[in-house]
C-alpha cells in the first residue's frame, strides 16, 4: 500500500516490489490514489495494469461499507472511532483518514478474497492508517515503513499504528530514535531499521569518466521543493570562484519557477540545466556524466525533512562523491571525509567550500566516490535490504 501509484519519485517502493518478487513473493498493489503523471518508469506498467485503484466513493465502496457494518458492527464502529480519536490532534490526518476509510472497506474485502497474508504500507501517514483499518476488519497482519516527512510532520496516531502493526520499519537509526521518543516503551522491540537500497549492479558506470574534465558536472536529483534545498545549492554555485562547473537539476516540482528566477538573478542560468522529470533510463544516462552529487536538504517550518535520500545512493553507486546536509539520517550514509562531505543545512557558504574543494582536488573526488560506492554495496544494497524485510514478514504468523 502507498499513497499514490505510479509515482516517479518513489523508486524505492517500485524497486522493493521488484526485489520482493525476485524472492518469490506475489506482490499485489493497493494505492490510495492513482497518480496522474505524464512521465513514469517503464517497470511500473505491469503493476499499474493490475493495481487495485479505487475512487473515493462508488457503489462497490458503499456496498462493502454496509457489509462490514452489518456483519461486524462492533469491529467496524470501533475501528472508525479509534481512527477519529487517534487523529483528533491533526485536522490533516483526520480528514485524510475519513476520506480513505470507506474505500478501506473494499480493500479489506478484496484482500481477503485474494488471500493476502501480509500488508506492507509505505509511509507512516495515510497508507499506514489504511493498513491499520484493513487489519482491524480482517486480521491480516500488517507493517509499515516510515521514511521522512511522513513521520516528522505529524505524529497523530503513530503509537496506535506502531502497537497494532506486526512490526514497524524505518529507514534510519535517527528515525527509530524519533519513533521511540514519541511512543511508549512497549514499541521498542517492534521498530526495525531497514535502509532503502539500490541495486549497485544496475547503477554503475558503463564507460570511464574523465577524471580531469574541462567542465565538472554537479548533479542534484529530487523534487524541486523547499525541503530539498536546491536554492542553497544555486547560491553556493554562484559563489564559486572557479567557473569550470555546470549544475544539473533532475526533477520537477512547485519551486521550479522560483529556482529558475533565482538562477537568473544570480547570473548563473547559462551554467544551470533544469532537466525536469526523467524516467530512470534518462537518469542513468545523466549520472554517467556527473562528477559531484549535492544533496542540500533542509528542514521546513511545517516539519518536513528527509530520511536518507535514495537519489544520493544512486549517485554513490556511480562512485560520485557527495556533498550533503548534516540532517536526519543522511550522516548514516555520508561520513564526513570518508564517503562524502557534510555541511550544515541552509549553509550556502559551507556548500560552496565543499564544492570548491572537490572542484580543485581530482584525487579527492575519486577517493570519496569509491568509498561511497563501497558503503552502498555493503550496507545499502537493495538485495540485502529487501531480504531483511522479507525475513520479518515471513517470521510473522499468518492471518486469522
Amino acid at each position: 500500500m502507498m499513497s499514490r501509484f505510479p509515482k516517479l519519485t518513489e523508486t524505492f517502493v517500485l524497486d522493493e516490489m521488484l526485489q520482493m518478487e525476485n524472492l518469490g513473493v506475489d506482490v499485489r498493489v493497493y494505492p490510495l490514489w492513482r497518480e496522474k503523471a505524464s512521465t513514469v518508469h517503464a517497470e511500473t506498467a505491469a503493476y499499474t495494469q493490475r493495481a487495485n485503484f479505487l475512487p473515493t466513493l462508488n457503489f462497490e465502496i458503499l456496498r462493502d461499507s454496509l457489509y462490514w457494518l452489518f456483519t461486524s458492527p462492533a469491529r467496524y464502529l470501533a475501528t472508525f472511532f479509534t481512527v477519529c480519536w487517534a487523529n483528533r490532534s491533526s485536522l490533516r490526518f483526520l480528514t485524510g483518514s475519513l476520506a480513505i476509510f470507506p474505500k478501506c472497506a473494499t480493500f479489506a474485502r478484496r484482500m481477503r478474497a485474494e488471500n493476502i497474508d501480509h500488508i506492507h504500507a509505505h509511509f507512516a501517514s495515510h497508507p499506514a492508517a489504511a493498513a491499520f483499518i484493513v487489519n482491524k476488519l480482517t486480521n491480516i497482519p500488517w507493517s509499515f515503513t516510515a521514511h521522512g516527512s511522513d513521520l516528522h510532520r505529524c505524529q497523530a496516531m503513530l503509537e496506535e499504528k506502531v502497537l497494532s502493526a506486526a512490526f514497524t520499519v524505518t529507514v534510519s537509526s535517527y528515525n527509530k530514535k524519533f519513533i521511540l521518543e514519541h511512543t511508549s516503551r512497549a514499541s521498542a522491540d517492534r521498530v526495525h531499521v531497514i535502509h532503502c537500497g539500490v541495486d549497485p549492479q544496475r547503477f554503475c558506470r558503463n564507460k570511464p569518466l574523465d577524471t580531469q574534465p574541462n567542465t565538472i558536472n554537479i548533479v542534484c536529483t529530487g523534487t524541486l521543493h523547499e525541503v530539498k534545498g536546491q536554492r542553497y545549492l544555486l547560491q553556493a554555485c554562484a559563489s564559486l570562484k572557479a567557473r569550470n562547473w555546470h549544475c544539473h537539476l533532475i526533477g520537477d516540482g512547485p519551486d521550479r519557477q522560483k529556482l529558475q528566477a533565482l538562477a537568473d538573478d544570480l547570473k548563473i542560468s547559462n551554467q544551470v540545466t533544469f532537466h525536469g522529470n526523467c524516467e530512470r533510463g534518462r537518469v542513468l544516462a545523466l549520472l554517467q556524466e556527473m562528477h559531484i552529487c549535492c544533496v542540500p536538504s533542509v528542514p521546513t517550518q511545517n516539519g518536513r525533512r528527509e530520511g536518507i535520500p535514495v537519489a544520493m545512493m544512486e549517485a554513490a553507486a556511480f562512485s560520485i562523491p557527495i556533498v550533503a546536509s548534516n540532517l536526519s539520517g543522511i550522516p548514516e550514509f555520508v561520513i564526513h571525509h570518508e564517503t562524502g562531505l557534510l555541511c550544515e543545512p541552509k549553509d550556502a557558504q559551507g556548500i560552496c567550500s565543499a564544492l570548491a574543494h572537490l572542484l580543485s582536488h581530482d584525487d579527492e573526488r575519486e577517493r570519496l566516490g569509491q568509498q561511497a560506492r563501497e558503503k552502498l554495496v555493503h550496507e545499502f544494497s537493495l538485495a540485502n535490504t529487501a531480504n531483511s524485510l522479507y525475513k520479518l514478514i515471513k517470521a510473522e504468523p499468518a492471518s486469522c
